[in-house]
């Protein structure tokens, strides 16, 4: 059976399931909804408007045996950066999508009535239905119901709160194996389903399987690289520490920002880095290793319980802990967590809202190290849509410019995430450059930086950056589009046995004969497609720029600033 694209268009709740086009055949992830985005969505519309669509896609390899193959790619003009934008996350769809057979699902339109909707998925099926019950709810009651009433085997997408209420850091969250929630987290693409009016997407392939064209070589190829994965030093402390372990080594290497990015030290470092989180987790029986989806070998996700042993949270991430703990100066973890529940229950990005928060303490709207305020205000003020909670669940930028602030750390109106690009040069051009706004995910020049994966390079000087983070970049849309999660970079960076092994697994999926340089090809093609959407919606080179405070304001304890002239930003195009 042949994969499909599933279409709803909401204006007149009308769908349609079609042959692929010829042109999206060799196409996944990220490569396939950048590729409908910019083919379908007018660079120049408004992103909460009907010509916006949202796309969901699996990846090439997703719901195959293939190890960590579980990531699922959302594409849309962003409502927060109105650049092209795609979110990636783990969870349990990806894999329903790619067996139910949708390559993609685009939701297109708006529909004419002030009702809010659901969407059912079958391999041979789309259902459009009206939705009362669960419109207001919370992400966990809406998994939780969800679960109960299709037995836990289906696929769940939601929006919570802030999805409905349009707010430009909302996000879309995906149930994973265990009922809690992964996030497709950064850009507002919760917004997005919300303008469409869909609360939830169901899916369930009917025990339907991903055919694969060569099962024997799929197996072997399977085996070197989970062993590759499995085998490699950081995936190993990925999966006794977790992201976290991330804090004390960006923290040494004074490349943690704080307190606002006034400094690259947090005083606290210890009190929520990954080795302390590791025995709160021991000591109050929850799990420190734990997978976001089916297959993942590295397990970097864990479960993590409050101070009477009941679960608060599930991937408590290092992007998430440092926002909310170094950068906002909150040392105590288990008011970390509490921000970190709320937000994934209210449906929206804990980067963005919490380095939103990091202005706002800045602004005097609330003292930085206050954990406890802050959790009040995501329940109350962006949980309820107030005049203050739509501003911060309106992002960074917005808190920015409500309050007078001038160091707001963000790119093309996203926030910066947890490495100082003053003392991680690779970063800042990955940040300044990527089409996505300030992602670290892009191009995460931290590898070759501080964590000496892939080669070693100065991390305080400038040199070799620019090339660094170029083919950084072009590989990670590669694997963007493979449904794989990013963390496989580091045996791929390594280990010459896995990136030829990933490259068998595809070939023995679709029966084809892809070298190194299709891949290569490929990565270079997302990023040209996804750069000529944002040229034509408007941006230039000078948005690919870092906000000004990193060229005039030295950052403790190196007290080094961004050096890069517009010039050597710009070399970054040249391939």
């Amino acid at each position: 059976m042949a994969d499909k694209i599933f279409r709803v268009n909401m204006s007149d709740l009308s769908t349609s399931i079609e042959d692929v086009p010829q042109a999206w055949a060799g196409l996944g992830g990220r490569g396939l909804t950048s590729t409908i985005v910019a083919a379908e969505v007018p660079p120049t519309c408004h992103p909460l408007g009907p010509n916006n669509k949202l796309v969901l896609a699996p990846g090439l390899l997703s719901g195959t045996t293939a190890a960590n193959s579980g990531r699922l790619s959302a594409g849309a003009k962003s409502p927060l950066t109105g650049t092209i934008k795609e979110s990636n996350a783990g969870g349990s769809s990806a894999q329903l999508l790619a067996r139910a057979g949708c390559k993609a699902l685009i939701i297109e339109g708006q529909p004419k009535e002030d009702k809010w909707y659901s969407i059912a998925l079958t391999p041979d099926s789309i259902t459009v239905s009206e939705e009362t019950a669960l419109v207001g709810k919370g992400n966990y009651e809406v998994a939780k119901t969800l679960s109960g009433k299709l037995g836990g085997k289906q696929g769940v997408i939601t929006i919570g709160p802030a999805g409905e209420m349009k707010m430009a850091s909302a996000n879309l969250s995906v149930m994973d194996p265990d009922g809690n929630l992964r996030s497709n987290g950064r850009g507002g693409l919760g917004a997005v389903m919300g303008s469409k009016k869909v609360k939830y997407i169901t899916i369930d392939p009917k025990d339907r399987k991903v055919e694969v064209a060569d099962p024997e070589a799929f197996k072997t190829a399977n085996r070197a690289f989970g062993k590759a994965l499995v085998d490699n030093q950081v995936s190993q402390t990925l999966k006794t520490y977790g992201t976290n372990a991330l804090v004390n080594v960006i923290n040494e290497a004074g490349a943690l920002p704080t307190r606002n990015f006034t400094s690259g030290q947090f005083d606290g470092h210890d009190k929520i880095s990954g080795e302390t989180m590791y025995d709160i987790i021991q000591e109050r029986g929850g799990k420190p290793s734990h997978n976001c989806h089916a297959g993942c070998v590295i397990q970097c996700s864990q479960v993590y319980n409050d101070k009477n042993k009941q679960y608060k949270t599930a991937g408590f991430e290092y992007e998430s802990i440092w926002a909310m703990g170094a950068d906002c100066c909150v040392d105590d973890l288990d008011d970390i967590a509490e921000a970190d529940w709320l937000m994934d229950d209210i449906g929206i990005d804990t980067i963005e809202t919490s380095v939103a928060f990091g202005v706002a303490m800045e602004a005097g709207v609330l003292q930085f190290g206050d954990g406890k305020t802050m959790c009040q205000m995501i329940k109350d003020d962006i949980g309820k849509g107030t005049p203050l909670g739509r501003i911060l669940g309106n992002g960074a930028g917005s808190v920015g410019r409500s309050f007078g602030v001038t160091r707001v750390p963000v790119v093309k109106n996203q926030a910066i995430p947890a490495y100082d690009p003053r003392t991680v040069k690779g970063m800042a051009i990955t940040y300044a450059t990527t089409p996505m706004g300030a992602d670290h995910t892009t191009g995460y020049a931290v590898a070759t930086n501080i964590l000496g994966v892939g080669g070693s390079l100065d991390p305080l000087s400038k040199d070799g950056q620019v090339e660094l983070s170029r083919n950084l970049q072009i590989a990670t849309a590669a694997i963007d589009s493979t449904g794989m999660c990013l963390f496989i970079a580091f045996a791929a960076l390594d280990d010459p046995n896995c990136l030829p092994a990933l490259i068998d697994l595809i070939n023995a999926r679709y029966g084809l004969s892809l070298t190194g340089d299709d891949v290569t090809a490929l990565g270079k093609t997302i990023l040209k497609t996804e750069r000529a959407f944002n040229q034509a919606a408007g941006f230039n080179n000078a948005d690919d720029r870092l906000p000004e405070f990193f060229y005039n304001e030295p950052l403790p304890p190196h007290n080094l600033v961004v050096d890069f002239t517009g010039e050597e930003i710009d070399s970054f195009w040249n391939f």
